[in-house]
């Protein structure tokens, strides 16, 4: 290798750019706060067994896309490609069961082997929540309604769209599949081999296949609505009801599916346009399967993740850095160090001006957008003050150095 370069499909982040990514981050997180989420933090790698259990072990990620190797102890291991099962993990292994309702959000890196993209790359971001332990509709408005307040809160409602469907209860699920492997057993021979095989044991995986002519196919099968049971029909009319009646807009999209077993009722997503073709942004759904299947309470839950990367390129500008004060001795450079700690323990944000004359120092506070320079001269400092220079304005004036904090922290 010629030179040192990142990995295909990662990026280093820079300040900019973290900053972008730190608002979509903590935006989030203030949201789900007053919806009363607490934080969790799961392990960026898990046992390979978690993931394969949770995704399928014939999914496309998990036999093409995630990051598995072996340890020093033989035991195989995969880097997260998503951050439910890392959750429901914990909360199996965690012993949660006693402490439910549980309400939980999650950030972090998220690894995948694909084609990189736009907005999309091999490590990545999420932001999610996880609502374990309710199976009321009402718990579904609210979880979509937290979305939808995050997206508005960042300035994204105009740029997203929010498609929402049922995938019905067991019963209604039976009976789709009935109707789905009659319609496609018409087109075996044209299906794609993996979609053949997944005829046979799971064929709602069918409708979640990205093969082109898999997808021709799909177009044109019947939906799940014809299939649904009244119980079925009355948990989605309430939450479309619910919706409506906060106010949060959507279209009902009734080809959006989720093609493992532990997915029922509401499935949804955020989509936009504002990035070229159309992508989602944040897509979740119920899964009340899920901790069941993986050994656990049977456990009701709902979620949703949603991509950093996405968010942030539409959030745009990055937000304004910090505007510090420029530390600027003249004389003695651990005069200027003994002020700048002092500040910085007040609560300034405080860069320091280690070399260079005057000129060079004042040009640089100005690079960093500083909002004041404190100048350190031997003449002050032997009278224990500092010039402070307001750098819009331009004009300045002496300060004792003991009421440097408070005026610059507008209490002087």
């Amino acid at each position: 290798m010629s030179s040192l370069q990142p990995v295909r499909g990662t990026h280093d982040l820079l300040p900019d750019e973290a900053r972008r990514h730190r608002l979509v981050e903590e935006t989030a997180f203030a949201v789900a706060r007053r919806y009363g989420y607490g934080e969790i933090a799961t392990p960026i790698f898990e046992f390979t067994e978690v993931f394969a259990r949770t995704l399928g072990e014939t999914s496309d990620v998990v036999t093409k896309e995630m990051y598995t190797f072996q340890d020093r102890s033989g035991d195989s291991i995969t880097l997260r490609p998503e951050g439910t099962a890392g959750v429901a993990r914990a909360f199996i292994s965690g012993g949660l069961a006693q402490a439910l309702p549980l309400k939980l959000f999650y950030r972090g890196p998220m690894f995948r082997h694909e084609r990189p993209q736009k907005g999309r790359l091999r490590q990545f971001h999420q932001v999610g929540v996880e609502l374990l332990g309710v199976d009321s509709p009402l718990a579904d408005v609210e979880v979509v309604a937290m979305a939808w307040r995050i997206l508005s809160a960042l300035g994204l409602g105009g740029a997203v769209q929010l498609e929402i469907n049922t995938l019905g209860d067991a019963e209604s699920r039976a009976a789709y599949r009935d109707t789905l492997v009659a319609y496609l057993s018409r087109f075996a021979a044209d299906l794609s081999e993996d979609s053949r095989a997944r005829l046979e044991r799971n064929p709602l995986r069918v409708l979640d296949s990205k093969d082109e002519g898999d997808k021709r196919i799909v177009a044109e099968a019947p939906v799940m609505t014809g299939s649904l049971t009244p119980a079925a029909r009355e948990f989605f009319a309430q939450v479309t009801g619910g919706l409506t009646a906060l106010g949060v807009p959507f279209t009902v999209n009734p080809r959006l599916v989720r093609g493992l077993d532990y997915y029922c009722h509401t499935a949804f997503e955020f989509t936009t346009t504002a990035l070229g073709s159309q992508g989602t942004v944040l897509a979740g759904g119920r899964y009340d399967g899920l901790i069941g299947q993986m050994g656990g309470p049977a456990t009701p839950g709902i979620g949703w993740a949603a991509g950093v990367e996405r968010l942030s390129m539409l959030v745009g500008e990055a937000p304004a850095a910090e505007r510090p004060v420029a530390v600027i001795p003249m004389g003695d450079g651990l005069a200027g160090l003994k002020v700048a700690d002092a500040l910085r323990a007040a609560g300034v944000t405080v860069d320091m001006g280690f070399s260079g004359n005057m000129k060079k120092r004042l040009a640089r506070a100005n690079k960093l957008g500083a909002r004041f320079a404190v100048i350190l001269g031997e003449d002050e400092a032997a009278r224990g003050a500092a010039t402070l220079k307001d750098l819009d304005s331009g004009t300045q004036d002496e300060v004792p150095l003991a009421e440097l904090a408070g005026r610059l922290l507008g209490r002087g």
